[in-house]
């Protein structure tokens, strides 16, 4: 079965909502700031995997716990959920804020890991690279720059103006402006972290991405032993959902060869 089922689950008494679809080793993508969802891609990919996603800690329809203060607290968490669900071998993928998330995860310990892959990812400062401030932007600005495609840009418009979504972006918006506020978007002690990332990694971007622009990208190769690059052409920060079927294919081509290669 390709479509999820939605359930909670209690983690050390923080309680979240948590989609899971398909068979096979256990994929667990972690949600940028934007929130949690079951976008056509991951039915793509939960025709081959188990696939897990769950909605952070203080957003959507999870708890807020009190707990809550930084990134590495999510990452400490979703070590906690990997344990309780007694995982093995997971290919973890995080996109955005979800990409820090799973870099400070594997920094800290890979024992539970088959992979990682970050999506225009968040979490180190590349100097003098220009990026568009999510927090000084308005709603449109700011879908305007996530996008590549003006046809996209304009679907993604009418989506966000449906009043019933109003509460959980206002959710999501204020607990993501919380753990990334200061230093925007990064954790200056994550980048002299990131060498201890001993399982195979791969970085997918947007080739047009304005929110962490494509040498970030080359930044994370640099810091990820052994870590590969796929950029996708004409997408921007979202790649999986703009380019859908090149995501697709770069990821599953990065699965493949690592489980051809082991």
């Amino acid at each position: 079965m390709t479509e999820p089922v939605t359930t909670r689950i209690s983690v050390r008494g923080c309680s979240i909502a948590l989609m899971r679809g398909g068979a096979g080793r256990p994929l667990l993508f972690l949600h940028g700031g934007g929130g949690a969802g079951w976008p056509p891609f991951m039915t793509d990919l939960a025709a081959r995997h188990d696939v897990l996603a769950p909605e952070h800690p203080g957003f959507g329809a999870s708890d807020t716990p009190d707990w809550l203060d930084n990134i590495a607290d999510l990452a400490r968490f979703y070590l906690d959920l990997i344990d309780q669900l007694d995982l093995h071998h997971v290919d973890l993928v995080g996109h955005s804020l979800g990409g820090w998330i799973a870099a400070e995860l594997a920094a800290r310990n890979t024992r539970r890991l088959g992979s990682l892959t970050l999506i225009g990812s968040a979490g180190i400062h590349v100097p003098g690279v220009p990026q568009v401030d999510t927090f000084l932007v308005n709603d449109e600005q700011l879908i305007r720059s996530m996008f590549d495609s003006p046809k996209l840009i304009e679907t993604m418009l009418a989506q966000a103006k449906r009043p019933e979504l109003e509460d959980v972006i206002l959710k999501n918006r204020t607990t993501t402006a919380k753990l990334v506020w200061q230093p925007r978007g990064y954790d200056p002690h994550l980048a002299k972290w990131l060498h201890r990332i001993d399982v195979p990694t791969h970085l997918i971007w947007g080739a047009n991405d304005r929110i962490y622009p494509k040498e970030y990208a080359s930044a994370f190769q640099r810091l990820i032993p052994g870590s590969s690059v796929t950029l996708i052409p004409d997408s921007g920060h979202v790649p999986q959902v703009e380019q859908r079927a090149a995501f697709v294919a770069a990821l599953e081509g990065f699965l493949a060869a690592k489980r051809a290669a082991a």
